[in-house]
């Protein structure tokens, strides 16, 4: 008999090995399907989003009369066209919506550019009263826009801007609101390694914020210019101050459609949805590079 056979207890069981049971792993490559829940969420949010703006086409498919009874209409009727066109032909919607693009183009730019810089500026410069500036900045925002127009306007007539475009255009180039978002995204997008390593490789600082800085500020920029085009475009306080019927935006066009002593309702919404078209034409076309920029901002962050 052998030393193994001694050694070893005659009543042994064989150990089996035990296994983990498996998991399923999801892979990489395949993607998450939504459940019947979601699809109805995603519906119901569709259709409360699209109610004003089918609301606004339904009415200005009406007419006074039709818009004053009791129920409401819920359908489309046949002066849409007709409306619309005496909506373009009261307000000189022509001239408004070639003076809303300049406007909203230029202040878009400008917001977008010079936000961009300072917030790099305050994200990865070092200077002195760099925390003092960004707080008072900040502090900005708080401050009322309507405590700004007198002077304002006083400084606009001393220069002989009045009903100029540029009256609308220069006050807003700049943003407290967007040099602080670009400062937040540049401080977690933009690393500092990055900037250093152009700095050796003797690039200027013209050449960092063209090749680095815009680059990796693309996505913000996409979103900020988008926030801010349709603010300028929707903005009336202003304009209906600092400009006059013969040389209007959009929203100061539109005003002079609701003169009169009965309204006529089926017009001011065609007015209206003229108005909101160029929005959402331009949502349409850069929608999907904006979202695209957006995730990949986020996959990159």
């Amino acid at each position: 008999m052998t030393t193994s056979e001694l050694t070893a207890p005659q009543d042994a069981v064989p150990v089996r090995e035990v296994r983990a049971p498996r998991r399923r792993v999801m892979g990489a490559g395949k993607q998450m399907h939504a459940g019947p829940l979601t699809y109805v969420v995603l519906v119901v949010f569709a259709l409360v989003s699209l109610a004003p703006l089918v609301w606004t086409a339904i009415a200005a498919s009406r007419n006074n009369q039709r818009l004053a009874e009791t129920p409401p209409p819920l359908w489309f009727g046949a002066n849409l066209f007709k409306n619309l066109q005496t909506a373009w032909d009261q307000a000189g919607m022509g001239t408004a919506m070639f003076n809303s693009t300049i406007v909203a183009g230029s202040i878009t730019i400008g917001t977008v550019l010079f936000s961009t810089l300072a917030g790099f500026a305050f994200a990865k410069l070092k200077f002195r009263f760099s925390s003092t500036l960004l707080l008072l900045t900040i502090g900005t925002m708080m401050i009322p826009p309507q405590l700004a127009v007198v002077p304002l306007y006083l400084w606009m007539a001393d220069l002989h801007w009045s009903n100029h475009l540029q009256t609308v255009i220069l006050p807003t180039l700049v943003s407290a609101f967007g040099t602080f978002f670009m400062r937040q995204y540049l401080v977690q997008a933009l690393p500092t390694e990055l900037i250093e390593a152009a700095r050796v490789d003797g690039a200027s600082s013209l050449r960092v914020v063209w090749h680095v800085v815009f680059p990796a500020a693309r996505p913000a920029m996409a979103v900020l210019g988008l926030l801010t085009f349709v603010m300028a475009w929707n903005d009336f306080l202003w304009p209906i101050i600092a400009l006059n019927q013969q040389n209007p935006t959009v929203q100061v066009a539109l005003n002079s459609l609701g003169t009169g002593y009965i309204p006529d309702q089926s017009v001011i919404m065609a007015g209206a949805l003229l108005g909101t078209l160029p929005l959402l034409i331009a949502f349409l076309l850069f929608g999907k590079q904006i979202v695209g920029g957006i995730m990949q901002g986020a996959v990159k962050g």
